[in-house]
């Protein structure tokens, strides 16, 4: 007869924490839910409340807007905002989970401060749907536009540091819960929807920021970092992906020039307290 096995104290609570991990994790992957809180699937759009869907774009004034955006008369808008990003280190090595090709390294990165959502197409002087992303901008025209308002692009490791934290998260919000109510992706061929030929809007998913506030960090669209050699790569995925490794904090593509997929957001000093 075998002896059922009896665990320690700190190996009990091990397992109980994995199991914890575990099934938070099958319930986000099992989460229904496509668009955020606010807005509605229209197609393979998430659209406000009031609108309707031409041309794969949100046309209409909106009834409602998420919150945190504000109702425009052309669409929902995220205002221009910043968050603090204290700063540190942070260690990535080949063993973490999914780190496939990531090179064993550790960052150092001064406190900045960096846009709360994607440049959109208001702040960048576009008027049709505003409170899209930017996208079709080269890294020059990027770095052009954030040094006129006083900031830069965010180099490679800031950028980085942003999204996986001094804890190397794997997404912007934690280790688990690549769902669609968190990041805008998989909605040209699936699993979030198909036939989408652009961006959602900036800053609408709460439930996918990071904690110090940082939207859409992981999908939507990937943005322009500069790295030590002054080249410039995406970093963080777009609607476009479709897996988990193209969503990842420290995912990045060598994009060539403007593209459909690519944005980007500005980093500045960090204000002296």
């Amino acid at each position: 007869m075998r002896r059922p096995v009896v665990l320690g104290g700190a190996a009990l609570a091990a397992t109980i924490a994995l199991g914890a991990v575990l099934f938070v994790a099958r319930r986000e992957r099992a989460d229904p839910a496509r668009c955020p809180l606010g807005l509605e699937a229209r197609g393979a759009r998430c659209c406000a409340p009031g609108q309707r869907l031409e041309r794969g774009a949100c046309v209409g004034t909106p009834v409602s807007c998420p919150s945190g955006l504000a109702n425009t008369a052309a669409g929902c808008v995220a205002p221009e905002r910043r968050v603090r990003i204290a700063g540190g280190s942070l260690t990535l090595a080949p063993s973490d989970w999914e780190a496939e090709g990531i090179v064993a390294r550790t960052i150092r990165v001064a406190a900045f401060e960096l846009d709360a959502v994607e440049v959109t197409r208001q702040r960048y002087g576009k008027s049709n749907e505003p409170g899209l992303p930017v996208v079709r901008v080269t890294p020059d025209e990027a770095e052009a536009f954030c040094r006129a308002a006083g900031g830069r692009l965010p180099t490679a490791d800031e950028w980085l540091f942003a999204a996986a934290g001094s804890g190397a998260r794997r997404f912007p919000w934690g280790p688990t819960g690549l769902v669609c109510r968190r990041a805008s992706f998989g909605l040209v061929e699936g699993p979030c929807a198909t036939g989408a030929t652009g961006p959602e809007l900036a800053g609408a998913r709460p439930d996918g920021q990071s904690p110090e506030g940082a939207l859409d960090l992981s999908g939507n669209v990937a943005e322009w970092a500069r790295h030590p050699d002054g080249s410039a790569r995406a970093h963080g995925g777009s609607f476009r992906s479709r897996v988990a490794g193209e969503l990842k904090s420290w995912s990045s593509e060598a994009a060539s020039g403007a593209a459909d997929h690519v944005g980007f957001r500005c980093a500045y000093p960090a204000a002296q307290h």
